[in-house]
């Protein structure tokens, strides 16, 4: 039986900013170069960007939609999963990854770092949210990146551990 490719989740907010554009479509290119399949939200912003990137490089771009309206989906998108789901739709999101890259911030992008954290979903973060305890350290959840490179090979490895860690390989 055929083992599905690694997915990877890339999450982060419809009003983006410059840079995490550019960095979502790296990101996107990168996981698809490298095989992985990429989730996104399928709008705009970080999630046009990635499956923009993802898709230029020949990849595998499957969109969680909080909706049902094919009007509101990216290019680059290779299917659509509409939910009708609202902000929900984070959780099926999250849940189908094998690790998450945040890119930026925004609430919704936070419940979807908080959603992967809670199930145990590896995660990485570029220039995005930083969860801090009271007395202002940071939590343990998320690597953090300061490339698309590193924020791949960090996503990458952690999702092979992860599938393993599930799977029960060795």
């Amino acid at each position: 039986m055929a083992v599905p490719p690694i997915q990877v989740a890339v999450c982060g907010p419809r009003d983006a900013t410059d840079a995490d554009t550019t960095h979502a479509r790296e990101i996107g290119r990168l996981l698809a170069e490298a095989g992985a399949t990429v989730l996104c939200g399928g709008g705009t912003g970080v999630m046009a960007a990635v499956a923009e990137g993802a898709s230029a490089a020949g990849g595998l771009v499957i969109a969680v939609r909080p909706d049902t309206d094919p009007a509101a989906v990216c290019a680059g998108v290779s299917a659509v999963l509409y939910t009708n789901m609202g902000a929900a739709r984070n959780a099926v999101l999250v849940g189908s990854a094998d690790a998450v890259v945040v890119v930026g911030g925004s609430w919704g992008t936070l419940s979807e770092y908080a959603l992967a954290n809670g199930r145990g979903v590896p995660v990485v973060t570029i220039g995005g949210w930083q969860v801090l305890d009271a007395a202002g350290a940071p939590v343990a959840g998320a690597a953090v990146a300061t490339t698309p490179a590193e924020a791949v090979d960090l996503a990458l490895t952690a999702a092979t551990e992860f599938r393993r860690h599930l799977t029960g390989a060795p």
